[in-house]
């Protein structure tokens, strides 16, 4: 539930943002009353867009069983890894000129193409959060059944309802939280539950290793539990379940879970350090 309520949370804050700068850019325009037309159209299909890769992505899911269902749920959830990895990277490096990029590309849009190019922008704009959203979700809740995948539903539809009021908050008043303080913040959840999804990713890759005919180091590096700390904060409830589910946490690692979670941080540090952070988009 937490998992599905911050990835909708998030995602749908920064396509409402985008929306947003859209429709103030909008509203300085001549014909404002047709854009607008054009730019709700857009949203609309992109959300048909985003609908349409969830079906997909499920249908897929449905049609394969077995050792089949593991690898795809599997690379799923490595894809949905790298995605928040990039994702949050492209926001570190250009997220205060966002808004002037998008007009920018809204004013070329529409001096070549009128409202349609505005509707193509807004369509890409959506789905790309959208598809985001999507393979997030399929690769956070794919592993759940009954009474847990109803939980993760409703948490979705709270982070859908949390994501218009931190709108609204944002742009009322600045007091609370400023735009640059909630993506920092939101940015580092974000790069946790990446960690998280690859955790969960190679152990499903960790169990169909274990049943092939491999060396016994392969074995042991991912069937062996390096150290058991259980007894101090289990992974399964409480502190330590909310952990393992955000952050990767893991009470018994083995090897090769160890080295991906250590490898994850250095090279997301790494990376993230190379430029200075710009996190925070310009909206003034």
């Amino acid at each position: 539930m937490n998992q599905s309520m911050f990835i909708v949370w998030r995602e749908s804050v920064e396509a409402l943002l985008v929306i947003g700068i859209l429709q103030a850019w909008i509203s300085q325009q001549g014909q404002h009353r047709r854009l607008v037309k054009y730019l709700w159209a857009g949203v609309l299909l992109g959300l048909i867009l985003s609908g349409l890769l969830a079906v997909l992505i499920l249908f897929a899911g449905d049609a394969m069983s077995g050792s089949a269902s593991e690898w795809f749920q599997a690379s799923l959830a490595l894809v949905a890894s790298l995605l928040i990895v990039q994702m949050v990277g492209w926001m570190h490096r250009h997220g205060r000129t966002l808004k002037q990029d998008l007009q920018r590309h809204a004013d070329s849009q529409l001096a070549r193409q009128g409202g349609v190019g505005l509707l193509v922008l807004a369509m890409l704009a959506v789905s790309r959060e959208g598809s985001e959203t999507v393979v997030f979700l399929y690769g956070a809740g794919a592993q759940l059944r009954g009474t847990q995948l109803g939980w993760f539903a409703l948490g979705g539809a709270l982070g859908l309802v949390l994501s218009a009021l931190t709108v609204t908050l944002l742009h009322s008043s600045r007091r609370f939280i400023s735009w640059q303080r909630f993506f920092a913040l939101s940015e580092a959840i974000l790069l946790l539950l990446g960690a998280a999804l690859l955790v969960s990713a190679v152990e499903r890759i960790g169990g169909q290793l274990l049943a092939m005919d491999l060396p016994e180091l392969v074995y042991s590096s991912v069937g062996e539990a390096l150290w058991d700390s259980s007894a101090l904060l289990s992974d399964s409830h409480g502190l330590g379940g909310f952990l393992a589910g955000f952050a990767g946490y893991r009470a018994t690692p083995s090897a090769l879970t160890l080295l991906v979670w250590l490898g994850y941080w250095l090279v997301v540090v790494g990376w993230l350090r190379q430029r200075p952070v710009e996190n925070a988009p310009c909206l003034s």
